[in-house]
């Protein structure tokens, strides 16, 4: 039963977010005494086990007194039968320290040792929505994370207003620049919800994590929202912003958008793409190649689910993604704009891993070639970025050929 009790304890306590000024661990030791062993303990079964009253009194005893004569409180205790001693978790007073009363305490008759409480932590993100991303299954994003986080890239997301003081996304922003003639700022869903998917804080205790929270944003308001289902860009809107990523050396450029042919749009893309900057956006199932700009050489051509077989186009995921909303909140969405989110931070792991790698790859930004198929048509992030001449952290699995990538 007690071990039923701690057990629910210690699941309740990793469930729970704790807010970043908040003390982690209080200052405490764990003092263990040893049990007595049964054929030592003076009673008549010689079980062994917990029911040893008058013992574990006497131990209490003794714990109390230690805790008294080192200026300590006893806030609990448990025994622990498989180490055969009982376990006393002790306060630490300010200005003691718990390593330096610990040391005293292991000196002490009848103690087996003495320690300091350790705090461990999961091997991942502290977000509390982390595992209901579903890059963070499918990508392996922790232990992407750890060969890279998009560090030092610049990615502009090119669409509705960006909630610039979203809990996920304060601080992620390098600008946010309102490009819409006659419309005042606005946090918008489409934008917002972009921009999570790309750059949300890691490791702060709420929310998500981007697949690039390193990465810096350029939040350039290039659309608006008409309705809460319908957003809206114009070509001039979108030349704006445009001309503005390339002034402001992004890196990457994502257009979550898709529309008719527009020669001003396409001839700013191609200046875009001439400089080196990497283009992403989202694919138009209903049009044969994939709809405009998406269709334009050069551009890397993002769908949800499966790819169409005939086009030259990558899969990533974009249903229920869990991203950051307007109001500081979080829900799910769906659609290609938010696949194109996904390349876009992926991108930018590669970015940062090549810029630790040999002067050649340094050079040459990112292409749709370098975007590795698995099995089942979507992309393998984990031997995408390991072709990135960086270790994955994770099962990459084959590497395919360049050749065969670019016939996918």
């Amino acid at each position: 039963m007690i071990r039923s009790f701690l057990l629910a304890c210690l699941l309740a306590w990793f469930a729970l977010p704790v807010a970043a000024d908040t003390p982690e661990v209080p200052q405490q030791v764990l003092v263990l005494l040893d049990m007595p062993a049964p054929h030592f303990r003076p009673d008549s079964n010689y079980s062994g086990g917990y029911a040893d009253a008058a013992g574990r009194s006497a131990r209490r005893r003794t714990a109390a007194a230690l805790a008294r004569s080192h200026g300590l409180r006893v806030a609990t205790d448990w025994p622990l039968g498989a180490l055969g001693v009982d376990c006393y978790v002790m306060d630490v007073p300010a200005p003691l320290h718990p390593a330096d009363v610990a040391s005293r305490l292991a000196s002490e008759p009848g103690v087996a040792w003495a320690q300091p409480m350790n705090v461990f932590r999961p091997l991942g993100h502290d977000d509390p929505l982390f595992g209901q991303q579903p890059a963070a299954g499918q990508w392996h994003l922790s232990q992407l994370h750890q060969a890279a986080a998009g560090r030092g890239v610049r990615v502009a997301v090119v669409d509705s207003g960006v909630q610039a003081d979203h809990p996920d996304l304060a601080g992620q922003l390098d600008a946010r620049l309102n490009l819409v003639t006659g419309r005042p700022e606005a946090a918008e869903i489409h934008g917002t919800a972009v921009a999570g998917i790309i750059a949300a804080r890691a490791d702060n205790h709420v929310g998500i994590a981007g697949i690039a929270p390193l990465a810096r944003v350029l939040a350039l308001r290039a659309c608006w929202q008409a309705t809460a289902a319908d957003t809206l860009c114009t070509s001039l809107s979108l030349a704006r912003a445009l001309n503005a990523a390339v002034e402001r050396d992004a890196n990457i450029i994502n257009l979550s958008l898709g529309g008719p042919p527009d020669r001003l749009v396409q001839r700013l893309i191609e200046s875009a793409l001439a400089r080196g900057i990497v283009v992403v956006a989202a694919t138009n199932r209903q049009a044969a190649d994939g709809g405009f700009p998406a269709a334009l050489p050069g551009v890397i051509a993002v769908a949800e689910g499966l790819p169409p077989p005939s086009a030259r186009v990558v899969s990533a995921p974009g249903t229920d993604i869990l991203t950051t909303l307007p109001g500081s909140r979080w829900g799910s969405v769906s659609g290609a704009s938010y696949a194109a989110a996904h390349v876009s931070g992926l991108l930018a792991l590669i970015i940062e891993a090549r810029s630790h790698g040999p002067p050649g790859s340094r050079a040459r930004a990112p292409v749709f070639a370098d975007l590795v198929s698995g099995v089942d048509g979507g992309i393998d992030a984990c031997a995408t970025l390991a072709r990135a001449s960086v270790s994955c952290g994770c099962n990459c699995g084959q590497v395919a050929p360049l050749d065969s990538v670019a016939r996918h």
